[in-house]
Protein backbone atom coordinates (compact mmCIF):
# COMPACT_ATOMS: atom_id res chain seq x y z
CA UNK A 1 0.00 0.00 0.00
CA UNK A 2 2.69 2.35 -0.59
CA UNK A 3 4.04 2.51 -4.03
CA UNK A 4 3.26 4.71 -6.38
CA UNK A 5 -0.70 5.52 -7.08
CA UNK A 6 -2.43 4.14 -10.14
CA UNK A 7 -3.21 6.68 -12.39
CA UNK A 8 -4.90 4.55 -14.82
CA UNK A 9 -7.34 2.70 -12.40
CA UNK A 10 -7.76 -1.38 -12.27
CA UNK A 11 -10.94 -2.55 -13.07
CA UNK A 12 -11.50 -3.53 -9.54
CA UNK A 13 -10.81 0.69 -8.91
CA UNK A 14 -13.47 1.27 -11.29
CA UNK A 15 -15.90 -0.93 -9.69
CA UNK A 16 -15.82 0.54 -6.33
CA UNK A 17 -16.02 4.22 -8.35
CA UNK A 18 -18.97 3.19 -9.84
CA UNK A 19 -20.54 1.90 -6.58
CA UNK A 20 -19.58 4.96 -4.85
CA UNK A 21 -21.18 7.19 -7.51
CA UNK A 22 -24.69 4.99 -6.78
CA UNK A 23 -24.35 5.49 -3.26
CA UNK A 24 -23.73 8.75 -3.18
CA UNK A 25 -26.46 9.15 -6.21
CA UNK A 26 -28.69 7.56 -3.59
CA UNK A 27 -28.42 10.32 -1.25
CA UNK A 28 -30.42 12.64 -3.17
CA UNK A 29 -33.06 10.26 -2.63
CA UNK A 30 -33.02 9.90 1.24
CA UNK A 31 -32.03 13.46 1.80
CA UNK A 32 -35.18 14.23 -0.38
CA UNK A 33 -37.29 12.31 2.43
CA UNK A 34 -35.60 13.49 5.32
CA UNK A 35 -35.86 17.12 4.46
CA UNK A 36 -39.64 17.49 4.72
CA UNK A 37 -39.47 17.25 8.16
CA UNK A 38 -35.45 18.16 9.56
CA UNK A 39 -33.80 21.10 8.59
CA UNK A 40 -30.47 20.31 6.16
CA UNK A 41 -28.13 21.22 9.33
CA UNK A 42 -29.57 18.93 11.56
CA UNK A 43 -29.82 15.92 8.67
CA UNK A 44 -25.72 16.62 8.10
CA UNK A 45 -25.15 15.80 11.88
CA UNK A 46 -27.37 12.98 12.28
CA UNK A 47 -26.14 11.92 8.91
CA UNK A 48 -22.40 11.96 9.99
CA UNK A 49 -23.27 10.66 13.46
CA UNK A 50 -25.37 7.77 13.42
CA UNK A 51 -22.51 6.51 10.22
CA UNK A 52 -19.93 7.18 13.29
CA UNK A 53 -21.52 4.94 15.25
CA UNK A 54 -22.00 2.53 12.52
CA UNK A 55 -18.41 2.32 12.03
CA UNK A 56 -17.51 1.68 15.49
CA UNK A 57 -19.73 -0.94 15.81
CA UNK A 58 -17.94 -2.68 12.74
CA UNK A 59 -14.35 -1.42 14.27
CA UNK A 60 -14.92 -3.23 17.29
CA UNK A 61 -16.75 -6.04 16.15
CA UNK A 62 -14.10 -6.78 13.60
CA UNK A 63 -11.05 -6.42 15.48
CA UNK A 64 -9.90 -3.34 13.63
CA UNK A 65 -7.54 -0.97 14.79
CA UNK A 66 -7.96 3.12 15.18
CA UNK A 67 -5.04 4.63 16.23
CA UNK A 68 -5.28 6.92 19.05
CA UNK A 69 -2.14 9.23 19.01
CA UNK A 70 -2.65 12.83 18.63
CA UNK A 71 -0.75 13.11 15.03
CA UNK A 72 -3.21 10.68 13.58
CA UNK A 73 -6.44 12.06 15.38
CA UNK A 74 -5.00 16.12 14.03
CA UNK A 75 -5.19 14.41 10.52
CA UNK A 76 -8.62 13.22 11.31
CA UNK A 77 -9.86 16.22 12.38
CA UNK A 78 -8.19 18.12 9.09
CA UNK A 79 -9.98 15.78 6.76
CA UNK A 80 -13.58 16.02 8.48
CA UNK A 81 -12.74 20.20 7.99
CA UNK A 82 -11.78 19.79 4.73
CA UNK A 83 -14.35 16.70 3.45
CA UNK A 84 -16.99 17.65 5.45
CA UNK A 85 -17.49 20.73 7.72
CA UNK A 86 -16.36 23.35 5.38
CA UNK A 87 -18.09 21.84 2.21
CA UNK A 88 -21.39 20.45 3.63
CA UNK A 89 -21.87 24.30 5.21
CA UNK A 90 -20.99 25.93 1.88
CA UNK A 91 -23.31 23.71 0.01
CA UNK A 92 -26.10 23.70 2.69
CA UNK A 93 -25.95 27.58 2.91
CA UNK A 94 -25.47 27.92 -1.14
CA UNK A 95 -28.62 25.80 -2.05
CA UNK A 96 -31.08 27.84 0.10
CA UNK A 97 -30.33 30.56 -2.57
CA UNK A 98 -30.11 28.57 -5.85
CA UNK A 99 -31.45 25.71 -7.58
CA UNK A 100 -30.01 22.08 -6.92
CA UNK A 101 -29.12 21.37 -10.15
CA UNK A 102 -26.79 24.40 -10.65
CA UNK A 103 -25.61 23.61 -7.49
CA UNK A 104 -24.53 20.57 -8.73
CA UNK A 105 -23.21 21.77 -12.09
CA UNK A 106 -21.01 24.09 -9.98
CA UNK A 107 -20.03 20.92 -7.19
CA UNK A 108 -18.98 18.79 -10.66
CA UNK A 109 -16.11 21.32 -11.13
CA UNK A 110 -14.48 19.04 -8.13
CA UNK A 111 -12.13 17.35 -10.50
CA UNK A 112 -11.35 20.31 -12.12
CA UNK A 113 -9.64 21.93 -8.82
CA UNK A 114 -8.01 18.62 -8.06
CA UNK A 115 -6.35 18.01 -11.48
CA UNK A 116 -5.01 21.87 -10.66
CA UNK A 117 -3.98 21.26 -6.97
CA UNK A 118 -2.61 17.87 -7.85
CA UNK A 119 -0.10 19.31 -9.99
CA UNK A 120 1.22 21.50 -7.71
CA UNK A 121 1.10 19.85 -4.59
CA UNK A 122 1.91 15.98 -5.69
CA UNK A 123 4.69 14.50 -7.85
CA UNK A 124 2.95 11.55 -9.32
CA UNK A 125 -0.77 13.39 -10.38
CA UNK A 126 0.46 15.84 -12.52
CA UNK A 127 -1.53 17.69 -15.20
CA UNK A 128 -1.57 16.03 -18.49
CA UNK A 129 -3.57 17.64 -21.88
CA UNK A 130 -5.77 14.02 -21.95
CA UNK A 131 -6.25 14.79 -17.93
CA UNK A 132 -7.79 18.20 -18.40
CA UNK A 133 -9.28 17.65 -21.69
CA UNK A 134 -11.02 14.92 -19.63
CA UNK A 135 -12.36 16.80 -16.79
CA UNK A 136 -13.51 19.85 -19.38
CA UNK A 137 -15.72 17.19 -20.68
CA UNK A 138 -16.90 15.51 -17.92
CA UNK A 139 -18.11 19.11 -17.08
CA UNK A 140 -19.98 19.36 -19.87
CA UNK A 141 -21.65 16.34 -19.82
CA UNK A 142 -22.92 16.86 -16.16
CA UNK A 143 -24.10 20.61 -17.71
CA UNK A 144 -25.86 18.75 -20.93
CA UNK A 145 -27.49 16.35 -18.20
CA UNK A 146 -29.53 19.02 -16.20
CA UNK A 147 -29.93 21.05 -19.28
CA UNK A 148 -30.20 24.68 -20.58
CA UNK A 149 -32.92 25.88 -18.18
CA UNK A 150 -30.45 24.69 -15.02
CA UNK A 151 -27.81 27.34 -16.58
CA UNK A 152 -30.11 30.56 -16.86
CA UNK A 153 -29.80 30.55 -13.70
CA UNK A 154 -25.61 31.59 -13.71
CA UNK A 155 -25.43 35.19 -12.95
CA UNK A 156 -27.43 35.41 -10.43
CA UNK A 157 -27.25 35.02 -6.29
CA UNK A 158 -23.35 35.54 -7.49
CA UNK A 159 -22.46 34.36 -3.60
CA UNK A 160 -24.30 31.22 -3.50
CA UNK A 161 -22.30 30.04 -6.27
CA UNK A 162 -19.06 31.42 -4.65
CA UNK A 163 -19.87 29.19 -2.04
CA UNK A 164 -20.91 26.07 -3.61
CA UNK A 165 -17.46 26.63 -5.34
CA UNK A 166 -15.78 26.69 -2.67
CA UNK A 167 -17.00 23.91 -1.11
CA UNK A 168 -15.51 22.07 -4.62
CA UNK A 169 -12.46 23.51 -3.83
CA UNK A 170 -12.54 22.52 -0.49
CA UNK A 171 -13.04 18.73 -1.71
CA UNK A 172 -10.23 19.10 -3.64
CA UNK A 173 -7.81 20.20 -0.88
CA UNK A 174 -9.43 17.29 0.87
CA UNK A 175 -8.51 14.32 -1.59
CA UNK A 176 -5.08 16.00 -1.54
CA UNK A 177 -4.88 16.18 2.13
CA UNK A 178 -5.95 12.78 2.68
CA UNK A 179 -3.33 11.05 0.69
CA UNK A 180 -1.09 11.63 3.77
CA UNK A 181 -3.01 8.53 5.78
CA UNK A 182 -1.55 5.88 3.07
CA UNK A 183 1.64 7.09 4.40
CA UNK A 184 0.80 6.95 7.54
CA UNK A 185 -0.16 2.94 7.46
CA UNK A 186 -3.68 4.12 8.56
CA UNK A 187 -5.88 1.56 6.73
CA UNK A 188 -9.52 3.11 4.89
CA UNK A 189 -11.45 1.45 7.45
CA UNK A 190 -9.51 3.54 10.55
CA UNK A 191 -9.28 6.68 8.25
CA UNK A 192 -13.38 6.21 7.73
CA UNK A 193 -13.98 6.01 11.12
CA UNK A 194 -12.02 8.53 12.25
CA UNK A 195 -12.87 11.51 9.77
CA UNK A 196 -16.37 10.86 10.57
CA UNK A 197 -15.79 11.11 14.47
CA UNK A 198 -14.25 13.65 14.05
CA UNK A 199 -16.62 15.92 11.95
CA UNK A 200 -19.68 14.41 13.65
CA UNK A 201 -17.88 15.78 17.22
CA UNK A 202 -17.23 19.44 15.31
CA UNK A 203 -20.93 19.61 13.71
CA UNK A 204 -23.05 18.64 16.87
CA UNK A 205 -22.19 21.86 18.63
CA UNK A 206 -23.11 23.90 15.51
CA UNK A 207 -26.75 22.24 15.24
CA UNK A 208 -27.56 22.50 18.72
CA UNK A 209 -26.50 26.47 18.41
CA UNK A 210 -28.78 26.95 15.05
CA UNK A 211 -31.01 24.12 14.74
CA UNK A 212 -32.12 23.97 18.02
CA UNK A 213 -33.36 20.54 17.65
CA UNK A 214 -35.28 20.41 20.95
CA UNK A 215 -37.78 23.03 19.40
CA UNK A 216 -38.34 20.19 16.35
CA UNK A 217 -41.01 18.07 16.19
CA UNK A 218 -40.21 14.12 16.28
CA UNK A 219 -39.43 12.73 12.97
CA UNK A 220 -41.66 9.98 11.34
CA UNK A 221 -40.40 6.50 10.68
CA UNK A 222 -40.03 7.36 7.27
CA UNK A 223 -37.24 9.81 8.22
CA UNK A 224 -35.58 7.49 10.19
CA UNK A 225 -35.57 5.18 7.72
CA UNK A 226 -34.14 7.73 5.15
CA UNK A 227 -31.38 9.04 7.57
CA UNK A 228 -30.42 5.40 8.77
CA UNK A 229 -29.44 4.53 5.20
CA UNK A 230 -28.11 7.69 4.49
CA UNK A 231 -25.81 7.07 7.17
CA UNK A 232 -25.07 3.20 7.03
CA UNK A 233 -25.06 3.25 2.96
CA UNK A 234 -24.50 7.16 1.78
CA UNK A 235 -21.75 7.85 4.68
CA UNK A 236 -20.23 4.96 6.35
CA UNK A 237 -20.00 2.55 3.16
CA UNK A 238 -19.36 4.99 0.98
CA UNK A 239 -16.33 6.23 2.98
CA UNK A 240 -14.59 2.82 3.21
CA UNK A 241 -14.62 2.54 -0.56
CA UNK A 242 -13.41 6.55 -0.80
CA UNK A 243 -10.44 6.06 1.60
CA UNK A 244 -9.55 2.57 -0.03
CA UNK A 245 -9.80 4.39 -3.87
CA UNK A 246 -7.79 7.81 -2.46
CA UNK A 247 -4.92 5.43 -0.94
CA UNK A 248 -4.32 3.35 -4.70
CA UNK A 249 -5.65 5.68 -7.36
CA UNK A 250 -5.05 9.04 -5.91
CA UNK A 251 -7.34 12.18 -5.44
CA UNK A 252 -8.02 12.98 -8.94
CA UNK A 253 -9.37 9.84 -9.95
CA UNK A 254 -11.29 9.86 -6.60
CA UNK A 255 -13.36 12.79 -7.31
CA UNK A 256 -13.97 11.62 -10.82
CA UNK A 257 -17.23 9.93 -8.78
CA UNK A 258 -18.90 14.03 -8.96
CA UNK A 259 -19.64 13.19 -12.41
CA UNK A 260 -20.38 9.88 -11.91
CA UNK A 261 -23.42 10.51 -9.10
CA UNK A 262 -25.26 12.51 -11.20
CA UNK A 263 -25.62 10.07 -13.99
CA UNK A 264 -26.10 7.00 -10.99
CA UNK A 265 -29.19 9.32 -9.94
CA UNK A 266 -30.65 9.97 -12.80
CA UNK A 267 -30.45 6.09 -13.19
CA UNK A 268 -32.17 5.53 -10.25
CA UNK A 269 -34.35 7.55 -11.14
CA UNK A 270 -35.35 5.59 -14.69
CA UNK A 271 -35.57 1.98 -12.66
CA UNK A 272 -36.94 2.84 -9.69
CA UNK A 273 -39.20 6.17 -9.80
CA UNK A 274 -40.71 5.70 -13.82
CA UNK A 275 -38.41 8.71 -14.70
CA UNK A 276 -37.90 9.53 -18.43
CA UNK A 277 -34.59 8.87 -19.92
CA UNK A 278 -34.26 12.20 -22.23
CA UNK A 279 -31.81 12.72 -25.08
CA UNK A 280 -30.11 14.88 -23.15
CA UNK A 281 -29.35 12.81 -20.30
CA UNK A 282 -27.39 10.35 -23.11
CA UNK A 283 -25.70 12.97 -24.53
CA UNK A 284 -24.67 14.50 -21.23
CA UNK A 285 -23.78 10.28 -20.58
CA UNK A 286 -21.92 10.15 -23.40
CA UNK A 287 -19.80 13.17 -22.72
CA UNK A 288 -18.61 12.07 -19.10
CA UNK A 289 -17.97 8.58 -20.70
CA UNK A 290 -15.70 10.40 -22.55
CA UNK A 291 -14.24 12.54 -20.49
CA UNK A 292 -13.73 9.74 -17.90
CA UNK A 293 -12.00 7.43 -20.94
CA UNK A 294 -9.74 10.61 -21.42
CA UNK A 295 -8.23 10.37 -17.73
CA UNK A 296 -7.89 7.10 -17.81
CA UNK A 297 -6.29 7.13 -20.78
CA UNK A 298 -5.87 3.76 -21.63
CA UNK A 299 -8.18 3.68 -24.31
CA UNK A 300 -6.45 6.53 -26.39
CA UNK A 301 -3.19 4.52 -25.86
CA UNK A 302 -4.36 1.87 -27.34
CA UNK A 303 -5.68 3.57 -30.04
CA UNK A 304 -2.73 5.38 -31.05
CA UNK A 305 -0.90 2.12 -30.86
CA UNK A 306 -3.51 0.09 -33.32
CA UNK A 307 -3.03 3.19 -35.80
CA UNK A 308 -0.09 2.21 -38.86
Amino acid sequence: MNGPINVSMTPLEWGMLITLSILWGGSFFFVGVAVAELPPLSIVTLRVGLAAMTLWVVVLAMGFKVPFTGRVWAAFIGMGLLNNLVPFTLIVWGQTHIASGLASILNATTPLFTVVVAHFLTTDERMTPARLGGVLSGLVGVAVLFGPDVLGGIGENALAQVAILGAALSYAFAGIFGRRFRRMGVPPMATATGQVTASAVMLFPVALVVDQPWRLPIPSIETWSALIALAIFSTAVAYILYFRILATAGATNILLVTFLVPVSAILLGVMFLNEILAPTHLAGMALIGLGLAAIDGRLFKSFARSRP
